[in-house]
């Protein structure tokens, strides 16, 4: 009798163990099933249209727009970025780059548009064009240069920042990112602090949220962890969240880029 009792216990760990396996592979599943017909396809489409579009009050396009390596260069460049632009004077991510790029060419107020609630006007604009301008690098690796002290500068505060514990549950990005392990609901979370892998972490931003049907670039990715977290929401393209985004990607140096991705 007791020897069944313990096959029995050993059997229903067994199970656990193989139903958390297969929630995970589920979950994967889902996700490659959705790929062939992610809704990011429209936004990639819509982004590459302004690109070209002559618009604002200077009536221009972006082609001539400077990602970081030269006048119009859009392959390759999402990969390389948070990096520092001369011309600001300033570590940028993809998406306040375009900002800039829209006020210098097309004469967008740039202080309007960070404003600008995500998913609306412009802003809506910009999410599309981040889409577009990153998919470009697909199946790129990552590598964002260091070679800069304030892109050095950045790394170090993106660092902290990501341990910086505060707000009423004293949470971290490393409270969910910072171990092996660990999960929230059905998802994986993956650890940060390190290359997670091709097309995980920071390698899977912009990307299509089937729950809520809305493109999420990395800045809303990170505002909406801080929001979770309890803490102040950031203003778009703060050198807190570019420090975040520096920190992240230069930990995934060596992964492919699969965006844009699509998840729950």
């Amino acid at each position: 009798m007791q020897k069944k009792f313990v096959a029995a216990l050993a059997a229903l760990a067994c199970a656990s163990v193989w139903a958390q396996k297969t929630a995970s592979q589920g979950i994967d599943e889902y996700r490659a099933m959705l790929q062939d017909g992610n809704p990011a396809e429209v936004f990639e489409a819509k982004g590459e249209d302004l690109w070209k579009q002559k618009r604002g009050p200077k009536a221009a396009s972006l082609e001539k727009c400077d990602l970081g390596k030269g006048p119009g260069v859009v392959k390759g460049a999402f990969v390389e970025l948070p990096r520092f632009f001369a011309d600001t004077q300033r570590v940028q991510d993809l998406e306040s780059r375009i900002v800039t790029c829209m006020a210098n060419l097309q004469g967008f107020n740039e202080a309007d548009i960070n404003k600008t609630p995500f998913g609306r006007g412009e802003m809506a604009n910009v999410t599309a064009l981040a889409t577009w301008i990153s998919a470009e690098s697909k199946g790129m690796r990552f590598n964002l240069p260091q070679s800069h002290a304030t892109e050095k500068v950045f790394y170090e505060v993106g660092k902290r920042l990501f341990f910086q514990r505060g707000g009423t549950h004293d949470f971290s990005c490393a409270s969910c990112h910072g171990e092996e392990g660990k999960r929230i609901r059905l998802q994986d979370l993956p650890v940060l602090t390190k290359n997670p892998g091709d097309g995980v972490g920071f390698a899977a931003w912009p990307a299509y949220r089937v729950s809520n049907g809305q493109m999420w670039s990395m800045q809303l990715r990170l505002n909406d962890c801080y929001r979770q977290q309890r803490f102040p929401y950031p203003g778009f393209g703060s050198d807190a969240t570019i420090a975040l985004s520096t920190y992240l990607g230069v930990n995934a140096k060596g992964a492919a880029s699969v965006v844009p991705a699509i998840k729950r």
